[in-house]
Order: C-alpha cells, then sequence, then structure tokens
C-alpha cells in the first residue's frame, strides 16, 4: 500500500466539478484500488458521491491511499492535482 498526505489548494475544495476531475483521474487506473482519506475514514476515490460526502474544502488535509499494480503512479497523479487545485485558482 503506498500513499501519500496533502493539503487541497483550489478555493472551493472538492466541490462537483473538482470531485468529478478527481474520480475521472481516479478510475483511470482501473486495476488499482484508491481512496481518499479524511479524519482517518477511507473513502473510494472512484465514488463520485463518496469524494462529495467527505466534505473537503480548501486547506484541508487528506491523504491518499492505493492499493495495486499501479498504486505509485495513482497516488502521486492524484495528490499532484490536488496540490495544483484541480485546474481552480
Amino acid at each position: 500500500m503506498v500513499e501519500q498526505t496533502v493539503t487541497v489548494r483550489n478555493a472551493s475544495g472538492l466541490h462537483a466539478r473538482p470531485a468529478a476531475a478527481f474520480v475521472a483521474a481516479a478510475r483511470r487506473f482501473a486495476d488499482t484500488r484508491v481512496w481518499v482519506v479524511k479524519g482517518g475514514v477511507a473513502h473510494d476515490a472512484k465514488s463520485i458521491l463518496q469524494v462529495l460526502q467527505l466534505g473537503v474544502t480548501r486547506g484541508t488535509v487528506v491523504t491518499i491511499r492505493a492499493e495495486g499494480p499501479a498504486a505509485v503512479e495513482a497516488v502521486e497523479a492524484l495528490a499532484a492535482l490536488l496540490e495544483g487545485g484541480l485546474g481552480e485558482a
């Protein structure tokens, strides 16, 4: 299992549009299980409903966790998305 802790940088956190982009990126790693962990609770990063349920706002610290053949790549890609602001300011 691979994991990395990151701080969400975009102004609106993981609301609908950024969450959809995040989930789409997670789904590219079809053979790898990916989770977003907030407050010790892990949610499926490939589920839009579970990601939205996290209630992630700007400045929230989350952990990206993955297990499978592309775990390292998945964690790196998703962490970079969150740290980069998911295309928002």
